[in-house]
């Protein structure tokens, strides 16, 4: 058996949200449940359907169990709203110092790949990410085509990659 989940989204995606509204659970929750239920039955669909084959109840069924286990979930660990004060306070603003390091590593990485560079290259590669220029006119600095000006900062971009990785 194929479901059409596609379809079945369409069709009762919103009169499960309203199933699941009713029973108490908030907008947002209802919205990731129903999406969820659907994730279900796309990841492990039901076995082989008998003549009494019924798609929408079986949707409903999932989504009442998700509620029911999000619902388990949420009277074990209870949720507590944060002003935006007291989440400034908890949040560091500093990065932690190996977050530190790395960050320097692919710095000096960067900054050595890009003195290997071709002079022209390198030139438009600075222009259009450091310097925030449209490829149009780091091609009217440069006097060159813009065909010409996006092949170079290709080449840098591909040029970094290979020697500093992921960036």
């Amino acid at each position: 058996m194929v479901w059409d989940l596609h379809n079945l989204f369409r069709q009762h995606a919103k009169d499960i949200i309203r199933s699941l509204r009713r029973r108490g659970v908030a907008p947002e929750d209802a919205a990731d449940l129903t999406q969820d239920a659907f994730l279900r039955v796309l990841a492990a669909p039901p076995g082989e359907a008998g003549p009494d084959h019924n798609p929408r109840a079986y949707l409903y069924r999932v989504s009442h169990n998700l509620a029911t286990n999000h619902s388990r979930r949420n009277r074990l660990i209870p949720m507590v709203e944060l002003s935006e004060e007291i989440a400034a306070q908890v949040a560091d603003p500093f990065p932690d110092p190996e977050a530190v390091v790395y960050s320097r590593q692919c710095l000096a990485q960067t900054a050595v790949a890009l003195a290997t560079l071709p002079d022209r290259t390198r030139k438009a590669f600075e222009l259009h990410r450091l310097s925030g220029l449209t490829i149009v006119q780091v091609a009217e600095q440069l006097d060159l085509s813009t065909t010409r000006t996006w092949a170079l900062i290709r080449d840098a971009y591909r040029h970094l990659l290979q020697h500093v990785g992921d960036i």
